[in-house]
């Protein structure tokens, strides 16, 4: 893609910009000599942050480039995970955020440590690690890598290189605070530049002579414009997805430091729960200006689209003016930074917190603060040496979903029914853990060409990806309360203060006293998402 001095200045002026910004919070942030003010922003962040955060977390180069490919080969059935996140990011701030708040904890392995032991702290920080640099920032990183090269004709090592560097830069100056600022800067660069290409694309519809709903939906593949299809040739029929697709989110959204630190980092309990509902509200926008950007592109190109990924770049190379392809540019460099910066972060913290703190409770905030930025040094190193490797995998898409689908198992199920149940012991909690994780191993070197020499779960059996997920949870589950059936009970005022006292309690407890309560605020999400679903059925 071709790109004139006018877009190549907007480009730089955002890097720049970013850079300055994180630099700048960091530098002044005076909270930041200590571990509390370094990892989780001195618990000064109000809930318009913390959702912003969350978003730009979550969103990644590669998510926007494979949304816009997804909606061009398959439609808005591939939206579900975005509208899905509404509702774990509601549980996130009904159910467990006023339990992280409430116990004061730094990292989410700390909080099982609590309600489990602290063996499960040291097994969940572990697999959250792996998870942070193999997943969250290696695949970041290469799917980053292979776009710009794809896009600015920039070598992808030279540009996962040049990546690392710049968003290292203000992660290792600046901890949580700079990156919760600078993402808050790149949700805003997102939301505009894939908005303003949306409203592009369908200015453009009439030159080729679709000027009604009735002439666009004729204009498009079968069921391109249905969330919820159930026939056999669909790539993601509902059941399979809704069975999934709790055992992902609640290990994504509720449980992953990446995510979560956001919300530990909370000003008050408001803001602690507000901003998750923040976020699901903002999570409703990507199937409009990532996905249907991508049934537009088909709409509008498809004899010039030989691959689908190829969506994205023709829609920002044909249909937006000079200046707004440089903007549209460091979107996608902003979705890059700041799924990286937070990985980082986390990994900082968990290394500190979770391991030396644990290990040594009378270590110092400044060494903790030394350990926390060497972590997060070597994690950069490390995963950029991994992220060639990504290319060993049959794609990116199929990476993520491996990993997830393999590693969300244990932690949803020690997570979901330590705080739903009264019945689940320590060592239920830790057992499952190390279970689920040598589960997840042995699936996923069952379904890795390189090892098994075939994809036996998914080709041979023929099982889905998200039912994967769901059976590999079900065993799990049966797994956790045979252990619990035979192992000494969790002392009962660690079950008073870390569980419910019923499944609704979160809803009913306390009296809705203003229209201001976060339930109101996820009453609302859950109606619009109800009209967006009869919708777009």
């Amino acid at each position: 893609m071709e790109l004139n001095s006018i877009d190549y200045a907007v480009l730089i002026i955002y890097i720049v910009g970013v850079v300055g910004i994180g630099v700048f919070t960091g530098v002044n942030n005076k909270k930041k000599e200590s571990s509390e003010g370094f990892f989780l922003a001195g618990r000064t962040l109000k809930w318009p942050l913390v959702g912003a955060a969350l978003f730009a977390a979550n969103i990644s180069t590669i998510h926007m480039v494979g949304l816009a490919g997804q909606g061009f080969s398959d439609g808005l059935v591939w939206g579900n995970f975005e509208w899905s996140a509404a509702i774990l990011l509601i549980l996130l701030g009904l159910v467990f955020a006023p339990f992280y708040f409430k116990t004061k904890i730094s990292t989410l392995p700390e909080f099982l440590e609590k309600r489990y032991n602290p063996e499960a702290r040291s097994v969940l920080a572990f697999i959250s690690l792996v998870t942070a640099i193999f997943l969250h920032i290696g695949v970041s990183l290469y799917a980053g890598g292979l776009v710009f090269e794809k896009f600015f004709g920039i070598d992808r090592y030279l540009a996962i290189t040049l990546i690392a560097v710049i968003t290292f830069v203000y992660s290792v100056i600046g901890g949580l605070k700079a990156v919760v600022i600078t993402e808050a800067v790149q949700s805003v660069i997102l939301i505009v530049g894939a908005s303003i290409m949306t409203i592009m694309a369908m200015y453009a519809l009439p030159d080729v002579g679709v000027n009604s709903w009735a002439e666009l939906k004729a204009a498009c593949k079968p069921d391109q414009w249905s969330m919820l299809q159930s026939n056999a040739s669909s790539p993601l029929p509902w059941w399979a997805f809704w069975l999934g697709i709790p055992v992902l989110g609640l290990n994504y959204w509720c449980a992953d430091q990446t995510i979560v630190q956001k919300v530990l980092g909370a000003k008050t309990l408001q803001d602690a729960q507000k901003g998750p509902v923040f976020a699901g509200f903002i999570k409703l926008l990507p199937v409009f200006i990532m996905i249907v950007p991508g049934i537009l592109a088909y709409v509008l190109f498809k004899d010039q689209i030989e691959v689908a990924d190829q969506a994205l770049p023709e829609l920002i190379l044909r249909v937006l003016p000079t200046g707004l392809k440089g903007l549209m540019s460091a979107a996608l460099l902003a979705a890059l930074m700041s799924t990286i910066a937070s990985g980082l972060n986390s990994a900082g913290t968990m290394v500190s917190m979770d391991i030396v703190k644990r290990m040594r409770p009378n270590t110092n905030d400044r060494v903790l603060l030394i350990i926390g930025r060497v972590t997060i040094v070597a994690v950069i190193i490390i995963a950029v040496g991994w992220s060639p490797l990504i290319a060993k995998f049959p794609g990116i898409f199929e990476a993520i979903n491996d990993l997830l689908a393999v590693l969300s198992p244990p932690v949803s199920t020690v997570l979901l029914f330590g705080v739903f149940s009264r019945i689940g012991t320590p060592k239920a909690g830790l057992y499952t853990l190390v279970f689920g994780f040598l589960l997840g191993v042995t699936a996923f070197a069952m379904d890795f060409e390189p090892i098994a020499g075939k994809r036996i779960i998914t080709d041979v059996w023929g099982i889905h990806f998200m039912l994967k997920a769901f059976y590999m949870f079900a065993i799990c589950t049966i797994f956790y309360f045979a252990v619990s059936a035979f192992t000494p009970k969790a002392d009962k005022q660690v079950i008073d203060e870390l569980t419910l006292r019923n499944p609704l309690a979160f809803l009913t407890e306390d009296k809705i006293t203003s229209w201001s309560d976060t339930r109101i605020m996820a009453l609302l999400l859950m109606i619009v998402l109800t009209i967006l679903y009869v919708i777009f059925r």
